[in-house]
């Protein structure tokens, strides 16, 4: 359990996911991920799910990554699915501690030896590292992402100053573009066409870090979307986000610094951590198998609202 701090934001989220079926759906069985986990910088202060219409079964574990999931079960007919978290989040700062946190290059050792650290045989072997080192089902391992990434990995550069570069180039030379791309778009086109969205960005940047043989980790949550000024905060406007996060053996004893291509920087208070994985197939909010349904409609809202604390009391920001 982590501290309470006065420098921690506080935020209340609320995700809902909605399926309308064409035809009734006479079993179903889902997983979520919809459930923030606890970390050194960030701490669940409450959580609860509801599902309509009420499921017959349910369970709560973790998932091989650590990440708290819920099974549930719907065993009669039904012609939607509504599923509605909601959390209240504290996130301390945890930015790594460097001398210049826009350029994090000092401290860092060459990513040569990073890589060098995590290859076979090396010792100690770094298992809970090594396993993001390699191709998934939306990540591959190729030499066009190492082709791209190599002007950002020149020799003897520091890790996470080559990152960094690499971050930039992603967010300066590719477009965000919510009809370029699906959830089924191959990494290879988005590199090729320079758009898409943040879960296109991170599985890029994840392909380019891998094929350079360092371990990165995909990362999915929330992010508070700013209103145009003097407008008012849209309830469900906000989306879920995500980014990614980069292993450095030697640095605080060995931790990992997350990086956000879509944004191009470095997340802290204003990033909420909900699960990672090797990639978005292992992390998906909602996902499952159902008998029936034919087409559907998904409807998805998510609502990130800051939270201060007045004499004691919380109370949400307008």
């Amino acid at each position: 359990m982590i501290a309470v701090s006065p420098f921690a934001a506080r935020y209340h989220i609320v995700h809902e996911t909605r399926y309308s079926y064409e035809t009734p759906v006479s079993l179903s069985r889902q997983l979520l991920h919809l459930t923030p986990r606890d970390c050194s910088w960030q701490r669940c202060l409450a959580h609860r799910i509801s599902v309509k219409p009420e499921v017959t079964a349910a369970r709560e574990r973790n998932d091989c990554f650590g990440n708290p999931v819920r099974e549930l079960a719907i065993e009669f007919p039904h012609r939607s699915l509504c599923v509605h978290a909601e959390s209240t989040i504290d996130v301390l700062p945890h930015l790594p501690a460097l001398a210049d946190r826009a350029l994090p290059a000092g401290p860092s050792p060459s990513w040569e030896t990073v890589r060098e650290a995590l290859a076979y045989g090396s010792r100690p072997v770094l298992l809970d590292a090594s396993r993001f080192q390699f191709e998934s089902p939306y990540v591959r391992v190729k030499h066009e992402f190492a082709s791209y990434a190599r002007p950002s990995f020149t020799p003897g550069r520091p890790v996470l100053d080559a990152v960094l570069a690499l971050m930039r180039r992603i967010y300066d030379e590719f477009d965000f573009d919510p009809e370029a791309t699906t959830v089924a778009t191959p990494v290879l086109k988005v590199l090729a066409e320079k758009r898409g969205v943040c879960q296109d960005f991170a599985h890029l940047m994840l392909s380019c870090l891998r094929s350079q043989g360092l371990a990165a980790r995909y990362v999915s949550g929330y992010l508070l979307t700013q209103p145009p000024p003097g407008q008012p905060r849209m309830v469900g406007a906000d989306a879920s986000h995500a980014w990614v996060s980069v292993f450095c053996p030697e640095l605080d004893g060995g931790r990992w610094v997350d990086f956000d291509p879509t944004n191009n920087l470095l997340p802290d208070t204003q990033h909420i951590t909900l699960a990672w994985g090797r990639d978005f197939a292992d992390v998906s909010p909602l996902r499952g198998i159902i008998l029936g349904g034919d087409a559907h409609e998904l409807d998805v809202a998510v609502t990130v609202t800051p939270v201060v604390e007045t004499r004691g009391e919380a109370a949400l920001l307008p």
